[in-house]
């Protein structure tokens, strides 16, 4: 998750920056929306999040010693 908050970090900022190559691509909103800026990186969290959960629940469900004795 940590890698995830900082490429939209990241991403939100160079946006931002990029607002004048963006104007004639958008529609009906401003180049510097806030709304539509946490709108993106809730849904980039969300799915950052979704992603890493369901390994990290699969890896949790597995009994160490017996993963020890495997190898």
């Amino acid at each position: 998750m940590t890698l995830a908050v900082g490429g939209t970090a990241i991403g939100s900022l160079a946006a931002l920056l990029l607002t004048r190559a963006m104007t004639s691509l958008l529609y009906g909103v401003s180049a510097s929306d806030p709304v539509s800026f946490a709108v993106a990186g809730a849904t980039l969290a969300g799915v950052a999040l979704f992603a890493s959960y369901l390994p990290a629940r699969r890896a949790a469900s597995v009994d160490p010693a017996t993963t020890l004795r495997g190898e």
